[in-house]
């Protein structure tokens, strides 16, 4: 993937993309027929092979990483087993190799340098300090936190071991950082629970009027507490001075693929990544606008055969090429789970 590290992150027209990664794609699917004896078994069963397009190319259903362990390298290979987040049923289990796992970081780096720049910045984590502190193993919580660290400075987390907000630490890293640019991250329900209710709680807002907040997951168990993407930004701007926040969508089970919320509020397909949108009974491609189940795509899964998904989210393209941002490539939303699918986020484990 060389060649890739010079071209724009969400700079390529989405014909000039796709056939980038499609190559990529089938080549990864020949990678993994030849590591993965499960894998190939299932591109046997159903006659799959190289792609001409997108919608021909082999996919896994997301939740058969519930069921069992896929992996393409030697045991003695595997550098990290990361497990997801879901409150029911058995986590899924993805085994990156030491090259997968630096492509990862890489690549999330680049990603959210087109929002924010190059600089790192001083950096507050919604988070408890203990939450990375196991590098060999991690929850999709820690290992969306360890990624997005790389692109910070002095990190300092804003709970203590209750999830608690931890005032003093709070105090002095807005103290030392008042209108300067900073960045935040956390977990969607946990910035709300964990920060933005107590804040409203004591009366109290943050002076961050020049950070920049990416939040990902939790959104379901907002739902009963009437809070949409609408409301959630309007109570950063209100308690934490923010007007600059952005929604990402991602999952364990496929790394590389971050969807990134632009300020025109639509999640964007970057350089490394893409989707489709398949009919929820037949499978069939959907037509752009057409709401079905997301399929997506990643370069960068070469431990595991997960390039290529289909999830359990339900979503729809809203364009190709012509966002408003400026940015290149599909642009779309997700509209929520499949009916009977299983409840899953990484905020979503925190109970």
């Amino acid at each position: 993937m060389t060649e890739w590290w010079d071209l724009p992150v969400y700079g390529l027209s989405q014909q000039e993309k796709s056939q980038l990664l499609l190559a990529r794609l089938n080549r990864l699917t020949a990678l993994h027929h030849k590591g993965c004896d499960a894998y190939a078994r299932v591109l046997k069963s159903f006659g799959w092979g190289e792609a001409d397009d997108y919608a021909a190319l082999p996919y896994l259903a997301a939740r058969l990483f519930k069921l069992s362990r896929w992996q393409s390298v030697p045991q003695e290979e595997v550098f990290k087993v990361l497990t997801s987040s879901g409150t029911t049923g058995a986590p899924s289990q993805i085994v990156l190799d030491r090259e997968t796992a630096a492509l990862q970081s890489k690549v999330l780096v680049r990603i959210l340098q087109d929002f924010i720049g190059k600089q790192r910045l001083p950096m507050l984590l919604i988070e408890q300090p203990t939450l990375i502190e196991q590098r060999s193993g991690f929850s999709a919580r820690g290992a969306g936190a360890l990624g997005l660290s790389f692109l910070g400075r002095d990190h300092t987390y804003a709970l203590d071991e209750q999830m608690r907000p931890n005032w003093p630490v709070i105090e002095a890293f807005c103290d030392k950082y008042a209108k300067q640019p900073v960045l935040l991250f956390g977990f969607t329900f946990m910035v709300w629970q964990c920060l933005l209710e107590p804040l409203r709680q004591r009366g109290m807002s943050l002076p961050l009027i020049q950070g920049v907040l990416f939040h990902s997951g939790g959104w379901k168990k907002l739902q009963h507490l009437a809070v949409d993407n609408a409301a959630f930004k309007q109570a950063c701007r209100d308690t934490l001075g923010l007007s600059r926040v952005h929604n990402f969508y991602g999952m364990v089970e496929q790394v590389g693929s971050v969807f990134v919320e632009c300020e025109q509020g639509h999640l964007h397909a970057p350089l490394f990544s893409d989707l489709l949108v398949r009919d929820p009974l037949t499978h069939a491609v959907s037509q752009p606008g057409d709401i079905g189940l997301l399929q997506v795509l990643s370069a960068i899964p070469q431990s595991y055969p997960g390039h290529s998904l289909l999830t359990e989210d339900l979503g729809r393209i809203l364009g190709t090429d012509d966002c408003p941002c400026g940015r290149q490539g599909h642009y779309f939303e997700v509209l929520g789970r499949q009916r009977g699918a299983e409840v899953r986020g990484c905020s979503d484990t925190f109970q």
